[in-house]
C-alpha cells in the first residue's frame, strides 16, 4: 500500500514537471512569435516607407539614404582598412549633422552608376561626379560645390612633354568617367591612338598602377584624383602634362523626380559655403 501511495506520489510530481516545462516553453514559444511578429512588422512597416519614398519620388522619408560611390577615387571618397573615408565622406557627416538625414555609402560599378540611381538601388551619386549635359539628361544635380579639370598625367622621365606628344600613346582612363569622354571628344588625337580610344579600366587606380609598370604611356583623368595620387607617392615620379577639355563641377546627382532630397542638398550646401564648413573641409584634405 505504502509503495502504491509513493508510486502515484512519484508519477503526479513528474507530471507537474512535465507540465510546468510544457508551459514553460509555449511560453517561450508565445515571446519567440511575438518578436517575430513584432520584427516582421517592423520590417514590413520599413519597406512600405521606403516604397512610398520611391513612388512619392521623395527618399527624404527613408530612414537612410544609400550614396554610390567608386570605393578608390581618393581623395573624393574611398575606403582604407576597412573604413570610408574622404572630402565627399566629410560632407556627408556634415549634412547629416545639418539636415538630420542619414546617409550609407556603398561601393559601386561607377560604369552603371546612372543606372543604380534611377532603378532605386542608390538615392544619390556623391563621389566627385562631375556633371555634363549628356548627364543632365538622365539625373537631377545639386548646385557645384567643387571646380575640377581633366589633367593628363605622366612619368617624370618620360618623352611626352606637350599634349601633341600624346598622338599614338597608350592613355589610359577609367570607363564612363568624364576624362574618357573628353579624350574620345578630340577626334583627331582618338584616331591616333591603338584601338582609336583610351585604354579603360574600372577604377582610376588600376589605369595609374599600368602607368608606373609601363603599359601605359599616360593617364588622363579627375585634377583632384591625380594630383593628390601623385602627392600621396612623394611627387616627384609623375609630371603634369596638361589639361584637356573645359574645367567641370563636381555635383551632387538624385533622380529626376526627387526634388525634395535635391532642396535639401542644396540648401546644406548653400549653408555649408557660408558658414565655412566646405573651407574646412577643403583644407583638410588639399591643405
Amino acid at each position: 500500500m505504502a509503495q502504491s501511495t509513493f508510486a502515484a506520489r512519484r508519477h503526479l510530481a513528474v507530471g507537474a514537471v512535465v507540465l510546468a516545462g510544457a508551459l514553460a516553453l509555449t511560453g517561450c514559444g508565445n515571446a519567440e512569435s511575438k518578436d517575430a511578429a513584432s520584427n516582421e512588422k517592423a520590417a514590413t512597416a520599413e519597406a512600405a516607407t521606403s516604397a512610398t519614398a520611391e513612388q512619392s519620388g521623395d527618399s527624404t522619408e527613408k530612414k537612410e539614404l544609400i550614396v554610390g560611390y567608386d570605393n578608390t577615387f581618393v581623395p573624393m571618397g574611398f575606403e582604407e582598412n576597412g573604413e570610408t573615408k574622404g572630402f565627399d565622406v566629410d560632407l556627408a557627416k556634415a549634412a547629416e549633422a545639418k539636415t538630420g538625414l542619414k546617409f550609407k555609402f556603398q561601393n559601386i560599378d561607377w560604369s552603371m552608376k546612372e543606372t543604380e540611381l534611377n532603378t532605386g538601388k542608390i538615392d544619390a551619386i556623391w563621389n566627385g561626379y562631375s556633371i555634363t549635359p549628356e548627364r543632365l539628361k538622365q539625373v537631377a544635380a545639386t548646385e557645384p560645390y567643387m571646380e575640377n579639370a581633366q589633367l593628363v598625367l605622366v612619368l617624370k622621365d618620360s618623352p611626352i612633354k606637350t599634349l601633341d606628344d600624346l598622338k599614338g600613346k597608350t592613355i589610359a582612363s577609367q570607363a564612363s568617367s568624364v576624362a574618357a569622354e573628353t579624350l574620345v571628344a578630340d577626334k583627331e588625337l582618338a584616331a591616333t591612338l591603338p584601338g582609336g580610344g583610351p585604354q579603360l579600366y574600372d577604377t582610376f587606380d588600376k589605369a595609374l598602377r599600368d602607368l608606373e609598370v609601363g603599359r601605359a604611356d599616360a593617364v588622363i583623368g579627375d585634377s583632384v584624383l591625380l594630383r593628390y595620387y601623385a602627392k600621396q607617392k612623394g611627387g616627384d615620379q609623375f609630371r603634369e602634362v596638361g589639361t584637356m577639355g573645359d574645367k567641370d563641377e563636381f555635383v551632387i546627382a538624385v533622380r529626376q523626380n526627387d526634388k525634395a532630397l535635391l532642396d535639401k542638398l542644396n540648401g546644406f550646401l548653400k549653408e555649408a559655403k557660408a558658414d565655412g564648413t566646405l573651407d574646412t573641409i577643403t583644407k583638410k584634405w588639399f591643405n
